[in-house]
């Protein structure tokens, strides 16, 4: 009995295992987001290291105003470029993808461009209209220039308002065969340059003479100098009548290149004073003869380059030609008195 009481107890543990429940695939699902924002993230960087810095500015400005870019195009509205050659909606093209945004401004901005141009020349044509129905008021109520009406012609050009003053065969413009202006041209010229002073176009300003020629030709003092003196002596008059001397962008001698009468060289009308008031058009195309022009290196050329010599004609014995006559300074001088050609009035030219 005893030997039973000091036997160790042994208790037997049974751990009764259960199934865990079940945790379905919500980690999946985080772990799924988790790739796709790390995958969207370096998609981004990529994208964002390579794109130009022109359009990162057009995406910034997209986020800033949508509405505005989408409704009137331009920088955001389609204006990226690809680093792949071929990009864009045109495969076939190799400068990547076309600014469909650009494409719109510059079109816009060429009839824009084209609006503006037209309504200066509207306002051109209307502004030289008003002035042309000035001056023809101002003749008819001027006593002092109504007398030579038949002597002052206006009308509407392509280059603007033209005003000549014309020689009749009994009242010259100026005195014979020179730049001396007769009194009545002298009013004449101040009243025209005090009205001219009304608009803000710039004026060209030409003498004509007839086709009757010096005595001399063309190798002194011939027409084409008498010309141009007789236009500076009528710029001067318009200036002292108040026209301001930044107003003239052109003062030519024409000679008798450009007759009035054209079946009539040599009719006295064709000795005249042409003023023209230039439109914008006009003003440019004489702006533009003053730009810049590149000119070739200068190079040395001989007088034997420049005249060759026929075999036989006279020259020394080298062959080279003979000495021209020394030049008589390079300007033509004026004719002395009764240098005129033979039979020819001073009045006639």
């Amino acid at each position: 009995m005893a030997a039973k009481d000091k036997q160790p107890i042994i208790v037997v543990k049974r751990i009764k295992k259960a199934a865990h429940a079940s945790h379905g695939g919500a980690w999946k699902i985080a772990y799924a987001d988790f790739v796709t924002a790390m995958m969207a993230f370096f998609l981004l960087m990529w994208l964002l290291g390579s794109t130009t810095k022109g359009d990162l500015q057009g995406i910034a400005d997209y986020f800033k105003t949508p509405l505005k870019v989408a409704m009137q195009g331009g920088s955001g509205s389609g204006d990226a470029s690809s680093i792949i050659q071929g990009g864009g909606k045109d495969l076939t093209r190799k400068t990547a993808q076309v600014k469909d945004g650009e494409t719109e401004t510059k079109r816009k901005r060429a009839i824009n461009l084209e609006a503006a141009r037209a309504e200066i020349a509207r306002q051109d044509a209307l502004r030289l209209k008003d002035l042309k129905v000035r001056l023809e008021g101002l003749i008819d109520n001027s006593p002092a220039l109504k007398p030579y009406k038949r002597q002052m012609l206006l009308d509407l050009t392509d280059e603007g308002l033209r005003i000549q003053i014309v020689d009749e065969l009994n009242r010259p413009m100026f005195g014979s065969g020179s730049a001396d202006l007769q009194s009545y041209s002298r009013d004449i010229l101040r009243e025209i340059g005090r009205v001219l002073n009304e608009v803000p176009n710039r004026v060209s300003l030409s003498g004509h003479t007839d086709a009757t020629p010096y005595s001399g030709g063309e190798r002194g003092y011939s027409n084409w100098e008498l010309s141009a003196d007789r236009a500076n002596a009528s710029r001067r008059e318009m200036v002292v009548g108040g026209l301001q001397e930044g107003r003239l962008l052109r003062v030519v001698g024409l000679g008798a290149a450009v007759p009035y009468v054209k079946d009539d060289p040599h009719s006295p009308i064709n000795r005249r004073i042409s003023i023209i008031v230039m439109n914008r058009k006009t003003e440019e195309a004489v702006t533009r003869e003053s730009q810049k022009v590149e000119l070739a290196e200068p190079t040395e050329v001989t007088p034997e380059a420049l005249t060759p010599v026929a075999p036989g004609a006279p020259g020394d014995a080298n062959g080279a030609p003979p000495a021209l006559p020394p030049a008589n300074g390079g300007a033509a001088a004026k004719p002395p008195a009764g240098s005129f050609a033979k039979g020819k009035d001073r009045d006639d030219r």
